[in-house]
């Protein structure tokens, strides 16, 4: 029997998100998860950059067990999460040309590596031109967006394009515009959003194809362990050791 509780809708709706991404994204997902791989197995870098709470899936593939060490956070001052004082500040940081440009030319990436790019809407110029400029630099480039705000809003960018326009592999997290699941006629605003769920989700499908891959071509993948494991920590330990020219976060 279904559960009608907002509740029970949310958690019906984010599982609804998950079944379509699973049969709908297996593509996209196969196709980064193959880049990744590629990038791994050729001596690349791997990096993740979001903004606001875009940033929360791309820190999730980072320093984490089960997850691949090699995994960098790209940064932005002002705009991973939401702990800039004012928080708006964030958003406001985002619509800057020029900013992502700075930030790449002061960043360790270089031909070669692979960059995820996180950004619900896509329309903002800081995600936009994260992608326009890491290309040039020749890295290849995973979106992770809802491609629905591309038909139905602006972009912010001086280019009128969005995110998706500059990938080599697009991930749609088939998120509605405005990222609210639920209503109820007692609440005045839609509510109960679901973006961190499915693009978590999605993200995490395509480390674990990557993986896979790996291990087919015969390579070790570059995996954490859990350090609350007994040999968590000494495992991780010969991990980052091995990969260590291509690890950024111990520094």
């Amino acid at each position: 029997m279904s559960d009608r509780t907002p509740a029970g809708q949310f958690l019906d709706a984010a599982i609804d998100l998950l079944q379509r991404i699973r049969d709908e994204e297996a593509g996209p997902v196969a196709a980064a998860g193959t880049l990744l791989a590629d990038t791994v197995a050729d001596g690349g870098r791997l990096f993740a950059f979001g903004a606001g709470h875009s940033s929360l899936a791309a820190q999730d593939l980072v320093y984490r067990a089960g997850g691949l060490a090699l995994m960098n956070l790209l940064t932005v001052p002002g705009v991973v999460g939401v702990d800039v004082r004012p928080a708006t500040l964030g958003s406001a940081l985002e619509r800057v040309d020029g900013l992502a440009g700075v930030v790449l030319e002061s960043s360790p990436l270089r031909a070669g590596d692979a960059l995820i790019v996180v950004s619900l809407s896509g329309r903002n110029a800081l995600p936009v031109e994260m992608a326009v400029k890491a290309r040039e630099l020749g890295v290849k480039v995973i979106g992770v967006t809802s491609v629905a705000y591309a038909a139905q809003t602006t972009s912010r960018h001086s280019s009128g394009t969005f995110l998706k326009d500059h990938c080599d592999v697009v991930l749609d997290s088939r998120i509605a515009v405005g990222d609210a699941e639920l209503t109820l006629d007692s609440v005045p605003a839609p509510f109960a959003p679901a973006s961190t769920v499915a693009t978590t989700a999605l993200l995490q499908a395509v480390v674990a194809t990557a993986a896979a891959i790996l291990a087919d071509r015969g390579i070790e993948p570059p995996l954490l362990r859990s350090g609350n494991v007994d040999g968590g920590h000494e495992w991780n330990a010969r991990v980052m050791d091995r990969y260590a020219d291509r690890i950024f976060y111990r520094h």
